[in-house]
């Protein structure tokens, strides 16, 4: 009777091969694994060790998974270890039937396809036609190891050459169409290949098994990515990217599971030594995918990036794990930059960069409460009840109801702390505790003198702050150089180059060389010390100069980021946030955690 190789990996998933090895064997941790004396032949020193889904002999070389356990061990055949351990599951075995055995036969079959396609677009790669492919691939920073690791391939033109690459193999147009390799028209006839011209990323079930393809188009053309169609052997929902590598990794105690949006992201986390990252395929995490990864962690890092559309999708994983959290399972948010991605991050600033940002991931309740209040530093009575009430509901979405009790008293104490009567609380914050730091401090003086300096030797940044610039409240020599450099800014014509020594200029013509002078003779952070001519990025002084007005003006400017925040959040036309918002919210964060402006260059 041939088995459903989905329902084989239920009975896997759901009996703990440990559980079953350690009735007849005495177990004992070994980091994240087990060890104990062979069973199968006599020692006295452990050589046999259980990892979380398949045990080995370093002794006599047994080795296999918790059915071949229950074969050897006991003397079952196949078909009656599996009964054994569906029945210990709670699962019912599936009835003999012809369809049933039709289907594995043509799983079987759809496998192999895949894996002389996969041997194809490989080779292809590395040929003249597969050129431009190659060179995207080591322009990303990919090494020959890794582009081999990943088995990364090119498709061709798609012309008809994979069909007559296949002919000799007995391959048919049938067989690629099923295998979602070929598309079809409207009454089902084969109209020619699915990939054309772009890298080719195999997609691998959790055992290893070749299930699909995703390519990448390179250039301009839409849609960037495609992910193969639903098939016998690939469903969306239900498998991720890289988790059959991801697994192996997790073996080391060291490695996190990582989850991250794309293949190149995965991809980079691996060359970088994340190698237990994968990825969701095209869709948002689902609950399937969140029971995937609690099977191999009990805390996964979903780490997304820190725009808009990371956000949203940070809200929905939040609100799909609710109702299937335990308190031996749930998740941790690491949030990035939002001009950054892991690829991206891991190519400025190497595997460290990686490492402080995951340092950083919060649990899931304060990613939740974070979310839910953003843009809310002084709300209404009503919106107070409302946000409440949506507080509540998301904690009562726990099934643990002891969990779920300890959600709601977390949640709620969050609440009153961030919106005391009177509305004065400290402002909600996602990622650690708020550092306020009021106007009148120590030191304010001498960071108002920086802000306008800084202003000073990068005019060009004017236009992005003048207004909360113009709010400020200034000591007397410094608000009349205010004034100068704000009547600078409207007299300069839209396309002028606003320039150090053109605003200079102007200032020491209307009698304000001397004050402009006594500003820049402070102390700059080493960013805004930089000429435009050294590598300087403007978001980093834009950054530098939201960085200290959030040091003198601190509940403003919280107020004022949350808000605009919260309006990005909430519409819909935007994919991400807008450059100058992206300086003000990396600005905020870096106040909250109480670090050095030079930390920003």
């Amino acid at each position: 009777m041939a088995l459903d190789s989905a329902f084989l990996d239920e009975v896997r998933a759901r009996v703990p091969i440990a559980s079953v090895i350690g009735r007849r064997t005495k177990l004992t941790r070994s980091g994240r694994n087990w060890k104990a004396c062979c069973p199968f032949h006599g020692e006295k020193t452990p050589s046999f060790y259980v990892y979380d889904d398949h045990f080995h002999c370093f002794g006599c070389g047994a080795h296999g998974d918790v059915i071949s356990f229950v074969m050897q061990s006991e003397g079952r055949s196949f078909p009656e270890a599996v009964e054994q351990l569906a029945g210990e599951a709670g699962l019912e075995m599936p009835r003999q039937d012809p369809r049933t055995e039709a289907r594995a036969r043509e799983a079987k079959s759809l496998g192999e396809v895949l894996e002389a396609v996969q041997a194809i677009y490989r080779r292809k790669l590395h040929q003249p036609e597969g050129r431009e492919g190659l060179a995207y691939l080591r322009k990303r920073g990919l090494s020959d190891e890794t582009i081999e690791a990943f088995g990364l391939g090119w498709s061709g033109d798609g012309r008809g050459g994979l069909l007559e690459e296949l002919r000799g193999q007995n391959v048919t147009p049938g067989q690629l169409m099923q295998a979602g390799l070929m598309r079809v028209d409207e009454r089902g006839e084969v109209r020619g290949e699915l990939f054309f011209s772009r890298v080719m990323f195999p997609i691998r079930d959790r055992r290893g098994r070749l299930i699909s393809f995703g390519g990448r188009i390179l250039g301009d053309g839409q849609p960037k990515y495609v992910n193969g169609p639903e098939t016998a052997l690939f469903s969306k929902r239900r498998n991720l990217f890289n988790l059959d590598l991801a697994r192996q990794a997790l073996r080391d105690p060291k490695q996190s599971l990582l989850v991250v949006e794309g293949y190149m992201d995965v991809i980079a986390l691996y060359q970088a030594g994340f190698r237990a990252a994968v990825a969701p395929l095209g869709t948002a995490l689902g609950a399937e995918q969140l029971e995937a990864l609690w099977r191999e962690a009990e805390q996964p890092i979903i780490c997304l990036d820190g725009d808009a559309a990371g956000s949203r999708a940070a809200l929905r994983a939040a609100e799909t794990a609710l109702p299937l959290v335990s308190p031996e399972r749930s998740l941790r948010f690491c949030r990035l930059d939002a001009q950054d991605d892991p690829d991206s991050l891991i190519r400025r600033e190497g595997p460290e960069g990686m490492r402080r940002a995951l340092a950083s991931a919060v649990p899931l309740a304060d990613e939740l409460f974070g979310l839910m209040s953003a843009g809310m530093p002084d709300p209404s009575p009503e919106q107070r009840a409302a946000l409440r009430a949506r507080l509540e509901a998301a904690a009562a979405l726990i099934g643990d109801r002891n969990l779920a009790g300890e959600y709601r008293r977390t949640l709620l104490d969050r609440f009153f702390s961030a919106f005391r009567k009177g509305g004065k609380g400290k402002p909600p914050s996602a990622r650690g505790p708020i550092v306020p730091r009021g106007a009148l401090e120590d030191g304010a003086a001498e960071r108002l003198k920086i802000l306008t300096a800084i202003l000073l030797a990068h005019p060009d940044v004017l236009p992005d702050v003048e207004q909360a610039y113009s709010l400020l409240e200034l000591p007397p020599d410094l608000d009349e150089l205010r004034g100068g450099l704000l009547d600078w800014l409207a007299e300069q014509p839209p396309t002028a180059p606003m320039t150090q020594s053109g605003c200079l200029d102007w200032l020491a013509q209307h009698g304000l060389e001397e004050a402009a002078q006594a500003a820049l003779e402070g102390k700059l952070p080493r960013v805004a010390r930089r000429e435009a001519g050294e590598d300087l990025l403007a978001v980093n002084v834009r950054q530098q100069w939201w960085h200290f007005y959030g040091l003198v003006n601190f509940p403003a400017f919280e107020a004022e980021v949350m808000q605009d925040m919260r309006r990005a959040l909430l519409d819909p036309s935007l994919d991400r946030f807008p450059e100058g918002l992206n300086a003000r919210m990396q600005a905020l964060e870096k106040v909250r955690r109480g670090e050095s402006v030079e930390d920003d260059d």
